[in-house]
């Protein structure tokens, strides 16, 4: 993939040269450079991303009263994980005892 140097779009190969379809920036193309990108093929799909689990390798507790009806539980394991694409942490909760789980609103 090669982006255009004067107005960032996309460019698109003619040829022997790169052209930008937006301002029609011309540069030529160079054959170790494109042979070094990634193509789609060559991609790995490494499955679907882990799910947060405020249990695992949890050890601090915290005073948080427990969201579920049967429970009347005040403690709860939490994890702090950066929110995705965010700037700022989300909590996760999970009850010790009835392993309710729920985020920090």
């Amino acid at each position: 993939m090669q982006f255009c140097d004067e107005c960032g779009s996309l460019m698109h190969t003619q040829d022997d040269r790169w052209v930008c379809r937006s301002c029609e920036n011309e540069a030529p193309r160079d054959s170790q450079v494109e042979a070094a990108m990634t193509t789609r093929d060559g991609q790995q799909d490494d499955g679907a991303p882990a799910v947060a689990d405020a249990t695992q390798d949890a050890t601090e507790t915290m005073a948080e009263s427990c969201p579920a009806d049967d429970c009347d539980s005040d403690r709860a394991n939490y994890e702090m994980l950066p929110k995705p694409g965010g700037s700022y942490e989300v909590r996760l909760f999970t009850c010790v005892e009835c392993g309710q789980k729920w985020r920090e609103s």
